[in-house]
């Protein structure tokens, strides 16, 4: 029944003419639908790279639409292309993908679903992160767009990307042809809806906008024994946190303190008994930086410095440290700065200086880097659209440390203000990169 209501809703916002009203006109009488489109993806989220009701639910619009759809790529990505004329490329994408979250936000359509990680663990699944309202923005400003073709020029590439949550979506994309298969984008744009602004505030970032992101373990060897005779054991907790303490001078000893990096620690273990020296400890990393010598350095070091901590334990070769990088990397994003700089200067002209901002680099991870890094002479962007509701900014002051961030049980976003703003900002800055001469 719920599919029916969604399919009705979606059918009735081809049915809007909009193409006079001016785009905030025009998507404020579509948001009743489209808020019953976030709603029935909110309560109906799919873990990476296990999405299929998402996309099976869009591409029929997409189509409706007039657009050509291609289905399956990368597995379970979406590609439309929708050409009107001749002109440059432009390439939007969404993510659609979920998190093993238990939702705690109260909402009448909180999800309750659950699937299965890649190990066969069963989890609770919540969108976390906003990506339900990155969807439906999506089909708003393919919808948006096909009405207005008599406004711009040129070549539009909608994809809507699984897997971002593991960094795995948008290499599989690329892998599958997303360059060759289909058009190539000239520009490339993407928003994310943000924790750290007020709703309806866009935040734009010029060059480095989010971190390289590693995941690391280190399998950290000893001789094992009884916890009263420790002359007779090598013990890995020992060195293990010497391993610990000393990964901590990366960044503080060897980084140039003007280069962003974190190592940070996150798992640490070992042993079964308070009186048992075990034969090993494992630890688990995620490191961040933003460029590639950063990186080089901080992976380099941490390799270094387990081998000489287990030296300097005395551990004999055959015990060394075994540190594995896993293949699961994203590449920081750029921002290009000719387009970043453009569109704050685009959104400001529209919105107001007081709803768009500069923001500052963070150290979250977002595989939208890929499609720029397949091709450095292209222009690229991603930008921010506030979510956290007005009130709740006002009582804590803006102080976000008091507030839900992204991947928490408890976000919440204005989904409304979401929604509407970056439907509007993603058209306009559509219409500004094909417009016509």
């Amino acid at each position: 029944m719920r599919l029916q209501t969604l399919f009705a809703g979606a059918a009735m916002i081809l049915a809007t003419p909009a193409a006079s009203a001016t785009l905030s006109e025009a998507i404020h009488a579509d948001m009743p639908q489209l808020m019953t489109l976030y709603r029935d993806i909110h309560a109906h989220p799919e873990l990476s790279m296990q999405e299929v009701r998402t996309p099976a639910l869009l591409a029929p619009q997409m189509r409706k639409l007039g657009f050509d759809v291609t289905e399956h790529v990368g597995k379970t990505g979406v590609v439309a292309v929708m050409r009107n004329g001749p002109g440059p490329v432009l390439l939007i994408r969404a993510d659609m993908d979920a998190l093993p979250v238990k939702e705690q936000t109260g909402l009448p359509f909180a999800s309750q679903v659950t699937g299965k990680l890649p190990d066969g663990t069963v989890t609770p699944v919540m969108h976390a992160c906003g990506h339900d309202t990155h969807v439906t923005t999506w089909l708003e400003t393919a919808r948006l767009l096909s009405e207005r073709k008599d406004q711009w020029s040129g070549t539009l590439v909608m994809i809507l990307q699984p897997g971002e949550e593991m960094g795995l979506g948008a290499k599989a994309m690329l892998d599958d042809g997303l360059f060759t298969r289909f058009p190539k984008p000239d520009t490339m744009l993407a928003f994310h809806d943000s924790a750290s602004l007020p709703a309806g505030v866009i935040g734009v970032t010029s060059g480095y906008a989010l971190a390289n992101t590693d995941s690391v373990s280190i399998d950290v060897k000893g001789v094992g024994g009884h916890g009263a005779y420790p002359q007779n054991t090598k013990d890995p907790i020992v060195l293990a946190s010497r391993i610990v303490v000393a990964l901590q001078t990366l960044v503080s000893r060897e980084n140039d303190p003007q280069q962003p990096a974190v190592v940070t620690v996150g798992t640490f273990h070992a042993g079964t008994k308070q009186n048992i020296i075990p034969d090993d400890a494992k630890l688990e990393l995620t490191v961040r930086s933003y460029t590639p010598e950063t990186r080089k350095l901080l992976l380099d070091g941490i390799a270094r410095i387990a081998r000489g901590e287990a030296i300097a334990a005395g551990m004999p070769d055959d015990k060394m440290p075994v540190v594995t990088v896993a293949d699961s990397y994203t590449p920081s994003t750029f921002n290009t700065e000719a387009l970043s700089t453009h569109l704050i200067s685009l959104f400001r002209q529209h919105f107001g200086d007081a709803r768009v901002v500069e923001t500052k680099p963070i150290m979250a991870g977002e595989d939208f880097s890929r499609y720029w890094l397949a091709d450095k002479t292209k222009q690229s962007t991603i930008f921010w659209v506030g979510g956290v509701p007005q009130a709740k900014w006002d009582a804590v002051h803006g102080d976000t440390l008091k507030l839900p961030s992204l991947h928490s049980p408890f976000w919440a976003p204005d989904a409304e203000a979401v929604i509407s703003t970056a439907s509007e900002a993603m058209t306009l800055a559509a219409l500004d990169a094909l417009k016509k001469g």
